[in-house]
């Protein structure tokens, strides 16, 4: 009964990814082993100003309660700031894994917390399908086993530790960040809200929120009441709404919704939102 509930509270989220039903690539030969790294795509490959760089060599790891995640480590001694990396509703693919590499030769230790626990798909009916089958406490003591194990590291900086997802993890982002008080920072990316009075006030991190005005199961008018109520509990955060743009204009496998303007901007502001959070004095 609680998961028909729960089917029945997203379906404006469904609305959204299936806009976003050009496939990805899945990691592994024949997409048979999601948990594989392998190159990029050629669509994922370009422009290069808002796209992920190359994968790096990186670790699947495991976390505590089952979990896992793939771990890629920064250049240089010492101790670093840290993101968690949160995936759409594909699985934790290609894209995902380039965007966390993109995010290690920044200077993060980037981690991206394998929600599906080792499946991933290209198939959209298979995607609602693992999404709708996701318990959601699970997949957030996952991410908060994800920030522990960043934490517990010699070299991450605890106190530097920010969060970023797209689409299904977009709102795991926004999530995380109301309910790990260790979080400094999170990034929202087209991702579900959350209105009540509680759980805005619950917040502690920074906030950066990119939308698309155009958005079938995110209106604009509901991003603008959330920004309002997060400004009115004297939150930090910076909202944009990229208007004209569709659900899902930053993944360049999005064939009938990427943008590269705005998906070029978005990575700018997260990517100034980052240093400036987790990197600044």
């Amino acid at each position: 009964m609680r998961r028909f509930f729960w089917f029945v509270a997203t379906l404006p989220l469904l609305a959204s990814v299936l806009s976003c039903r050009s496939a990805p690539a899945v990691g592994g030969a024949g997409g048979s082993n999601p948990t594989v790294p392998s190159a990029p795509s050629a669509a994922a490959s370009a422009p290069a100003q808002a796209t992920a760089a190359a994968p790096a060599t990186g670790t699947n790891v495991e976390l505590e309660g089952g979990g896992r995640g793939y771990l890629v480590l920064p250049d240089g001694k010492g101790k670093h700031p840290s993101i968690i990396v949160i995936q759409e509703w594909w699985g934790l693919n290609d894209w995902i894994r380039e965007n966390t590499a993109r995010f290690a030769k920044q200077g993060y230790v980037a981690l991206a917390v394998d929600l599906y626990r080792g499946r991933a798909t290209s198939d959209p009916g298979e995607a609602h399908e693992l999404m709708r089958g996701l318990p959601e406490d699970r997949a957030l003591a996952d991410l908060k086993a994800g920030v522990t194990f960043l934490a517990a590291r010699a070299d991450v900086d605890a106190e530097r530790i920010g969060s970023v997802g797209w689409c299904m993890g977009g709102g795991y982002s926004l999530a995380l960040a109301t309910a790990e008080p260790r979080l400094r920072a999170a990034v929202i990316n087209y991702g579900r809200l959350v209105t009540a009075p509680a759980q805005i006030e619950a917040v502690r991190a920074a906030i950066l929120g990119n939308f698309a005005g155009d958005d079938r199961g995110i209106p604009a008018d509901d991003v603008r009441t959330f920004e309002s109520q997060l400004k009115a509990a004297r939150k930090n955060a910076d909202i944009k709404v990229f208007e004209g743009k569709g659900h899902g204009f930053m993944n360049p496998n999005n064939k009938q919704g990427y943008d590269v303007g705005a998906a070029t901007d978005a990575w700018s502001r997260i990517d100034a939102f980052f240093a400036r959070t987790l990197k600044g004095a």
